[in-house]
């Protein structure tokens, strides 16, 4: 599988996966090949990740595990304590990736704040790595001037087709962060795209594992998500399809600065 990073570049979004439903489905997706679960504290669903591992027999490490710390925990004292209670629900000792969820709404706390304790909780071994997630340029490198150059694993954004985030991903780039793309396939509207249906046509695919190669192609980590045990092995089939530079070109086109996910609490975005 390839990697970006150290992380396996397809893995499995659990958001919206929780109980005996959601445990089965990620216990399944792990049976299917994925080897990266991407959970997070603001899901209330790291026992039922933990409990897929746990079904799963796999051995410990061979699956790669984030987790996000959510703005409630920012506050001094509270991030490493807020970790803690993740791993126990979990079931591990340490996990693979931790990221802040969000920047602290309206800096009510201070960055310095919450990234210095990021840093503690690595320190201690809790987590081997660190990132930060739905950080615009201006974070990003506040952040690498708190942490240190290297130190930022990745920055997991909302990028698809029509949202293609390329300043922010070429600034990733340039620092060797990852960009790891949530809502990969736009909430499903990839499927109806007629683009990317014959850039599929052609290649005896989905438009799903087209929209999904193509994240892979640019060198991101995708984590798409679904309710569907079926969906699950054709998206992990999109690992098999091999654009071409036309098919890339076209998808680039598509985008349109069509943002899905933008709360009021949101940062200002690039």
């Amino acid at each position: 599988m390839q990697r970006v990073n150290g992380m396996p570049a397809l893995g499995l979004g659990t958001y919206k996966r929780r109980g005996e439903e959601g445990t089965e489905l990620i216990r399944r997706a792990l049976e299917v090949g994925y080897r990266h679960l991407d959970t997070a504290q603001l899901y209330e669903n790291e026992a039922d990740v933990g409990e897929a591992l746990r079904r799963s027999d796999l051995p410990p490490g061979e699956v790669w595990i984030t987790t996000k710390i959510a703005p409630a925990n920012f506050g001094d004292g509270l991030l490493v304590p807020s970790l803690e209670e993740s791993l126990e629900r979990l079931g591990l000792d340490a996990v693979d990736l931790t990221l802040i969820h969000w920047p602290s709404p309206n800096n009510e706390v201070a960055l310095p704040v919450y990234l210095e304790q990021l840093a503690e909780a690595k320190a201690q071994g809790l987590t081997r790595t660190l990132g930060v997630s739905n950080f615009p340029i201006a974070l990003i490198d506040e952040a690498r001037e708190i942490l240190g150059d290297g130190e930022i694993k990745t920055n997991q954004v909302e990028l698809h087709p029509y949202l293609q985030n390329r300043a922010l991903a070429d600034h990733c780039a340039a620092h060797d962060i990852a960009v790891t793309c949530y809502k990969p396939i736009a909430d499903g509207s990839v499927a109806e795209d007629r683009v990317l249906r014959e850039i599929a046509d052609k290649h005896s695919a989905t438009p799903t594992q087209v929209c999904l190669s193509w994240q892979l192609a640019e060198g991101w980590v995708a984590i798409p998500t679904t309710s569907r045990a079926d969906r699950l092995e054709e998206n992990f089939g999109a690992q098999q399809v091999a654009l071409d530079d036309e098919d890339r070109e076209r998808i680039a086109r598509l985008d349109a600065g069509k943002r899905y996910v933008d709360p009021d609490t949101a940062p200002d975005w690039d």
